[in-house]
């Protein structure tokens, strides 16, 4: 077996709503895999995997499991609440920014 290879889930509706709420945790910057470049957020692609999400939910509305209901809507409500403190937090430190560089001149 080589060094990459590793079995994966199986497909369920469950991984799918934790791959799409990872990859806008990520996007988000709330979770880091050993990058060394500390880049900022990526709120647009946060934005896409949220959307991504919402989009699931609304499709499958009235098709789940009462389990598979509650997580999709608890990932929802909890990434909505990580993007909107995300925005504030990016918006805060561009005017902090803009306005140190105006205080500097």
């Amino acid at each position: 077996m080589a060094e990459n290879d590793f079995p994966l889930p199986p497909p369920t509706f469950e991984f799918l709503v934790f791959s799409l709420k990872t990859q806008a945790e990520v996007r988000l910057g709330l979770l880091k895999f050993g990058e060394e470049q500390e880049e900022g957020p990526d709120l647009k692609a946060a934005r896409h995997a949220i959307d991504l999400l919402a989009m699931i939910h609304e499709k499958t509305r009235n098709n789940l499991a009462m389990e598979e209901q509650r997580l999709i809507e608890n990932s929802l409500t909890e990434l909505r609440f990580r993007y909107v403190q995300v925005s504030e937090s990016v918006g805060k430190s561009k005017l902090d920014e803009s306005s140190g560089a105006e205080t500097a001149s």
